[in-house]
């Protein structure tokens, strides 16, 4: 769907991704609900605008404060690190109206972007002829900036809403730390994803069902980004790190066409990996998307199935292997 640029905010409550007419060209235009990558398919919303043949863009709150009933999620730095791998642009922007929620007292919904900072944002990126690396770092360096309006907003939000929000005194205190600059913004990002890492590595998520163990992993690119994954299942074979990825269906049917999108996202980039070693030791990876359904499921379902030709279409052209309750797929 395509939008002009006066109607943004029309396009952002109607789509998760879309096309943007602007002064000058047609931007791939995704938005993050949350900072945070686990809340809401952001892969998902990326993943559908990689294939847009002009410049993209993905929209990305400084942090989301739900209330204090609720959850509060502050963007990380190999967000926006990862965002330049993949070619995207990033705007970080914030959250500057919402509503009080109809069923918690003390949290709010339907937040909105501040639209006049994301059109000065998106006029600013037509007039620039910077590459996604050096536009997302100029990005970076606004973090503190943007998280002290974002603190604002809320302010705002809870006196006129009356929902109080969560504490101000360690908002502040990491928007002083943002302040300082990209590398502090980058040091203490990088602290807090490893420590997450090291929690999800020893977490059974619902949408999974694998036999094998999890594992960290940590990609550095030529560009000095590093971004810490935890895969779903790791396993050595003939001298090859198996690098599964997994989405489960509890239901007699494949899991959902935005599960499938969010891993496809991860399975890009292992699927562009040089230079892999396990514990030290060379190896080759082979990327699997493993897809595990409800036990009265038949693959026979699949037979025109055009979701699931397409998939077995982009496993061949970029090198992955898809792997359906357990059974390696002829591509």
């Amino acid at each position: 769907m395509r939008f002009q640029l006066p109607n943004l905010a029309q396009a952002l409550a109607t789509h998760a991704s879309f096309q943007l007419q602007t002064a000058g060209e047609v931007l791939g235009v995704s938005w993050w609900v949350s900072p945070k990558r686990t809340r809401s398919y952001p892969y998902a919303r990326v993943y559908d605008t990689l294939s847009f043949s002009g410049r993209k863009v993905t929209i990305i709150p400084i942090f989301k404060d739900e209330g204090k009933d609720g959850d509060r999620d502050f963007l990380q730095w190999d967000t926006v690190s990862l965002m330049s791998l993949l070619g995207v642009n990033v705007i970080i922007s914030y959250y500057d109206s919402a509503t009080r929620s109809g069923t918690y007292s003390g949290k709010i919904t339907d937040q909105r972007f501040a639209i006049g900072h994301l059109e000065a944002q998106l006029k600013d990126l037509g007039q620039s002829s910077l590459d996604p690396l050096l536009w997302n770092l100029s990005q970076a360096d606004k973090a503190g900036i943007l998280a002290a309006k974002a603190l604002s907003a809320y302010e705002q939000m809870s006196r006129k809403l009356r929902v109080g929000m969560h504490s101000a005194k360690s908002a502040n205190l990491r928007i002083s730390k943002l302040v300082q600059g990209r590398e502090v913004f980058k040091t203490l990002s990088r602290r807090l994803a490893k420590g997450a890492q090291s929690r999800e590595v020893v977490t059974i998520q619902p949408k999974e069902r694998l036999t094998g163990a999890k594992a960290s992993i940590t990609i550095r690119d030529h560009l000095g980004g590093q971004y810490f994954f935890t895969v779903d299942e790791a396993r050595k074979e003939d001298g090859n790190v198996i690098l599964l990825e997994g989405k489960h269906s509890k239901e007699d049917r494949l899991p959902s066409l935005e599960d499938i999108k969010d891993a496809l996202l991860k399975i890009m980039i292992y699927a562009n990996l040089r230079n892999v070693q396990v514990d030290g030791t060379p190896a080759s990876s082979v990327p699997v998307l493993s897809l595990t359904t409800g036990s009265g499921f038949s693959p026979n379902q699949l037979t025109y199935d055009e979701e699931f030709m397409r998939l077995k279409q982009e496993a061949g052209a970029n090198n992955f292997q898809i792997f359906l309750n357990e059974k390696s797929v002829r591509l």
